[in-house]
């Protein structure tokens, strides 16, 4: 059975950082390109960031370069999202997501909010 499992959201202020993670299990990790989603209030649900399972380069939202890294741990099964400089317009739901030979799967999403 497939889980991705997400954890490390939060209250933060502007300006701060936090770091996601999101363990998974039930498939081939190394083999799985690994993303970050988000959705905000009232807004359809966006890609944050994604990761390849070899090789290439990691990608992200314009909205966010310079601002968040995604990276993963193989031998650990898990990715992260490290975001600093965090802004309110980053608080959203954040999802973990999975996609393995040509399925895609969800994690329960972390809430992260930005706000004095």
């Amino acid at each position: 059975q497939v889980q991705l499992v997400a954890s490390g959201g939060g209250l933060v202020q502007p300006g701060g950082s936090l770091r996601l993670s999101c363990a998974a299990s039930g498939f081939t990790f190394s083999s799985a390109a690994m993303s970050w989603y988000r959705q905000a209030p009232g807004k359809e649900r966006e890609l944050v960031a994604t990761i390849p399972s070899v090789g290439g380069s990691a990608n992200y939202a314009d909205s966010v370069k310079g601002r968040f890294t995604i990276s993963r741990d193989n031998a650990k099964n898990t990715v992260y999202l490290q975001m600093n400089s965090l802004k309110p317009e980053d608080t959203a739901v954040y999802y973990c997501h999975a996609r393995f030979l040509y399925f895609d799967y969800w994690g329960q999403g972390t809430q992260v909010t930005v706000s004095r």
